[in-house]
C-alpha cells in the first residue's frame, strides 16, 4: 500500500525540485517529489553554463540528477500533477490529477513557469533552439552571427544593450510601434543597432533552426538567433490555494531561505526568479532543501 504521509512534499521534479530532494534525502526525511515530467526548457538541445555539465542537453542533466536522488531509500517519486494544496493544523494536503491525496508537514514548490509565447507562427518550433531567453545560457553559441531581439520600451532598450557584448550585428523588433524614447533610440542607433517597428509576421526555420523574421511590410530579416522574453503563468491553482504571495514582477516571494509568505511553504527553481538558469535552479533547490530540514530539526526541540 503507497504511502501517504510525508514530512515534505516537494511540487516539481525538474532541476531545483531534485536539487531539494537529494538535500532531504541526505538528511533522512521522508519525501515525496509529484512530478507531471513538463519541464519548459523539453526542447532545448543544450544547456550550459552549469559546471561540470556544460553542453549537455537538459534531459541528460535532469536524468542523471533524478538516479542519484532516487538513490536516497527516503525519497519517493510520483508520476502525477498537483492540482491544490491546503493548509491543515499540522502541515499540508496535496490533490492529484489523478485523485491521489498526500500530506506533508512541509512544502516546497518547484513547480517552475509556463511561457506564453507570442501567437507568432515559427515562434514556438523555435524556442529554446534558435528563439532565446537567456544570454548567458545561449549567447556564446550565437557569437558574432546575425542576431535579433523581439522587445520594445524600456526592456528593449536595456536588454539591447546587454545583448551588444555578444555581437555587434543586431535588430530590434518592436513588433509595432515603437515605444522607446528619443534618447534610447539615438543611442541605439548610434551603436549600429537596427530598429525595425514593423509587425512580425512570422518565422521560417529548419528544425527549429531559424533561417529569417518575415515582416507584415513584405521584408525579410535573415537571422540566426533571436532573443525574447515572453510573458508567463505561475501554477496558480496551488500557489493561490496555499495563499502564497507574489512579487509585482509575477514571481513568488521568498526570503534568502527559499521560504514564502505562507509558513512551512518554500519555493524554489524559475518560479522564484527571472534569472533562468540550470545553475541557479540546482542552488535554490539545495537551499530549500537543507532550509527545511532545519526547521523541521527546530521545532523538533521546540517545548
Amino acid at each position: 500500500m503507497r504511502q501517504n504521509n510525508f514530512e515534505v512534499i516537494i511540487i516539481g521534479g525538474s532541476y531545483a525540485g531534485l536539487a531539494a530532494a537529494m538535500a532531504l534525502g541526505r538528511s533522512l526525511r521522508q519525501v515525496l517529489v509529484i512530478d507531471a515530467g513538463e519541464p519548459c526548457n523539453k526542447q532545448t538541445p543544450h544547456s550550459h553554463n552549469f559546471l561540470t555539465q556544460d553542453g549537455k542537453s537538459p534531459r541528460e542533466i535532469s536524468s542523471i540528477a533524478r538516479k542519484q536522488a532516487e538513490a536516497y531509500p527516503t525519497v519517493q517519486f510520483t508520476s502525477d500533477l498537483a492540482v491544490e494544496g491546503n493548509k491543515m493544523e499540522e502541515g499540508f494536503e496535496i490533490k492529484t490529477k489523478k485523485g491521489s491525496i498526500y500530506k506533508s508537514k512541509k512544502l516546497i514548490l518547484a513547480t517552475g513557469i509556463k511561457d506564453l509565447l507570442p501567437a507568432i507562427p515559427g515562434l514556438k518550433a523555435c524556442w529554446g533552439i534558435s528563439v532565446i531567453h537567456c544570454p548567458y545560457c545561449h549567447g556564446y553559441e550565437v557569437r558574432n552571427q546575425s542576431t535579433g531581439l523581439l522587445a520594445n520600451g524600456d526592456f528593449g532598450f536595456e536588454f539591447g544593450k546587454m545583448i551588444t557584448n555578444w555581437t555587434k550585428d543586431l535588430t530590434l523588433f518592436t513588433n509595432g510601434k515603437s515605444t522607446l524614447t528619443e534618447e534610447q533610440t539615438s543611442i541605439l542607433l548610434s551603436k549600429n543597432i537596427n530598429i525595425i517597428e514593423s509587425p512580425v509576421k512570422e518565422l521560417t526555420h529548419q528544425n527549429g533552426a531559424l533561417k529569417s523574421v518575415k515582416l507584415v511590410n513584405g521584408n525579410a530579416i535573415h537571422l540566426k538567433a533571436l532573443y525574447a522574453k515572453p510573458d508567463f503563468d505561475q501554477n496558480l491553482g496551488i500557489i493561490s490555494s496555499l495563499g502564497c504571495e507574489l512579487k509585482q514582477n509575477g514571481f513568488l516571494e521568498v526570503d534568502q531561505f527559499q521560504k514564502t509568505t505562507v509558513a512551512g511553504v518554500y519555493a524554489c527553481g524559475d518560479n522564484t526568479n527571472m534569472f533562468r538558469s540550470v545553475a541557479f535552479a540546482v542552488s535554490s533547490g539545495n537551499m530549500a532543501g537543507a532550509a527545511c530540514n532545519k526547521e523541521l530539526i527546530d521545532e523538533s526541540y521546540s517545548l
